[in-house]
C-alpha cells in the first residue's frame, strides 16, 4: 500500500548509496561479492533489508553480475496515518547484467524486476561507455525502459500500466592529475498511471467550512523531467580527497529542485578509510499540489502527495571501512568491511500534519516535518 510514499523513501534511501564516481579506465569490473544490509527509520516509516551483489568475469571481454535485493516495509507516516491504517509489505527485486569491453568501449546490458504485492516494475538497460585522449576523457551513454503494473491491495478489479523511458549522457574528464570534473544529463518520461490509487487530497467541507473531506489523487497522464549535474573530486597530498556536486531538476509539473552536496574521505594507514558529508536539497511544488482545496474537483488534476509539495532537506554523512589486501585466505584477494550512517532533516512548508494533537481548522494544521537516519553495514570480498 501507499506506493508512493513507499517509492519516495526508497529513492532517498537510493538517493544515499549513490556515490559520485571518477573517470572510468576501460577495464572490466572486479570478480566480488558485495553484501549488504540497510535500514532507514524515520517519519514513520522503517525499511529494512538485505542485498547481494556478486560478479564475475568470462574471460578478457565479459563480467556478468546478478544481485538480489529486499526491502521489509512497516510503514505508519503522515500520510498512511490520514486516510488508511499501518500496513506491512515486502519488495523483492533481482538484477542480472552484463559487460562487454572492446578497445577503449564498455557496453551494459541489464534487466531488473522488481515485485510487490502492489506494483510490479521490469526495466531494461543498455549503456555504452567510451574512452578518449588517453584514457583522459571518458563520455558514457544509457538508456533505460521501463513497464510499471500498478494495483491495488483489496481492489482486484483495478490495474494500470505505467510507461517509463529514461536517457542518460554523461561525461568525466581528467583536469590535473590530482583533479577530476564530471557532467551528467539525464531526461525521464513517464506516461501512463502515475498516481497513488490509496492516496487522497483533501478539501474543505462546502456544508462546514470548519470540517474537510477527502477525494482520490488524479495526477497528468504524461510527465517528463531533465536534470543536470556537475561533480568534481579532489585529490589532497595526505591521502584524502574533496569532493563536490550541484544537480538541477525540473519537470513538466512544475517542480523545481536544487541539490548540492560536499564530502570528504580521508585514508589512514593501509586498512582505514574515513568519510563525511552533507547533503542540502530543496524543490518548488508541482502547480497542481495543494495542502487543502477551496473545493472538490476544484481542478482538473489534484495532488496532496508531501513530495509534490516545497520542502528542503538537510543530510549528514559518516561512515568508515577497514579493508585488508592479500589476506592468507585462497581465493580471495581483498576483503572490506564498511559501515555508514545518514541522518536526513527535512522540513515541508505547506503540508501540514492532520495527524497532530490538537483542535485545528482546516489549513491551520502545524507544518509537517521529520527526521530519519539510514545505516549500512556491508561486507565486500574480490577474487
Amino acid at each position: 500500500m501507499a506506493v508512493t510514499d513507499r517509492r519516495c523513501a526508497a529513492v532517498a534511501l537510493l538517493i544515499l548509496l549513490v556515490v559520485t564516481g571518477t573517470a572510468r579506465t576501460a577495464t572490466l569490473p572486479e570478480d566480488k561479492v558485495d553484501a549488504f544490509y540497510h535500514r532507514y527509520e524515520g517519519g514513520g516509516m522503517t525499511i529494512d533489508g538485505p542485498s547481494v551483489l556478486v560478479r564475475k568475469g568470462m574471460g578478457n571481454q565479459v563480467s556478468v553480475s546478478g544481485q538480489y535485493y529486499v526491502d521489509s516495509v512497516s510503514a505508519a507516516s503522515v500520510d498512511v496515518m490520514a486516510t488508511a491504517s499501518p500496513y506491512t509489505e515486502e519488495r523483492t527485486e533481482y538484477t542480472l547484467g552484463a559487460d562487454y569491453l572492446e578497445g577503449n568501449s564498455i557496453l551494459s546490458l541489464s534487466y531488473t524486476n522488481s515485485t510487490e504485492n502492489d506494483y510490479e516494475a521490469n526495466t531494461l538497460y543498455l549503456g555504452i561507455s567510451q574512452e578518449f585522449f588517453g584514457n583522459m576523457t571518458t563520455v558514457s551513454i544509457g538508456y533505460a525502459r521501463g513497464w510499471d503494473t500498478v494495483m491495488e491491495v483489496g481492489n482486484d478489479s483495478f490495474e494500470a500500466e505505467a510507461d517509463r523511458q529514461n536517457y542518460q549522457l554523461g561525461v568525466s574528464q581528467v583536469l590535473t592529475p590530482n583533479s577530476v570534473m564530471g557532467l551528467d544529463l539525464e531526461v525521464v518520461t513517464d506516461e501512463g498511471f502515475l498516481e497513488n490509487p490509496y492516496r487522497q487530497n483533501r478539501y474543505i467541507d462546502p456544508s462546514d467550512p470548519t470540517n474537510y473531506l477527502y477525494q482520490p489523487e488524479r495526477y497528468p497522464e504524461t510527465r517528463t523531467s531533465v536534470s543536470a549535474a556537475v561533480s568534481g573530486r579532489y585529490y589532497l597530498p595526505w591521502r584524502a580527497s574533496v569532493r563536490g556536486r550541484y544537480r538541477y531538476f525540473s519537470d513538466s509539473w512544475g517542480i523545481d529542485a536544487h541539490t548540492v552536496e560536499m564530502g570528504y574521505v580521508h585514508t589512514l594507514g593501509t586498512n582505514w578509510t574515513l568519510e563525511g558529508g552533507v547533503r542540502y536539497y530543496t524543490q518548488e511544488q508541482a502547480d497542481f499540489y495543494s495542502d487543502l482545496y477551496d473545493f472538490g474537483n476544484s481542478q482538473t488534476h489534484l495532488a496532496r502527495d508531501k513530495e509534490m509539495s516545497t520542502f528542503s532537506g538537510l543530510t549528514f554523512s559518516a561512515g568508515v571501512e577497514y579493508q585488508w589486501q592479500r589476506i592468507p585466505v585462497p581465493g580471495i584477494d581483498r576483503l572490506q568491511l564498511g559501515l555508514l550512517v545518514d541522518y536526513l532533516d527535512f522540513s515541508y512548508d505547506n503540508f501540514r500534519d492532520v495527524t497532530a494533537s490538537g483542535d485545528y481548522l482546516p489549513g491551520q494544521e502545524p507544518l509537517y516535518g521529520f527526521d530519519a537516519w539510514v545505516t549500512r553495514a556491508s561486507i565486500l570480498f574480490e577474487y
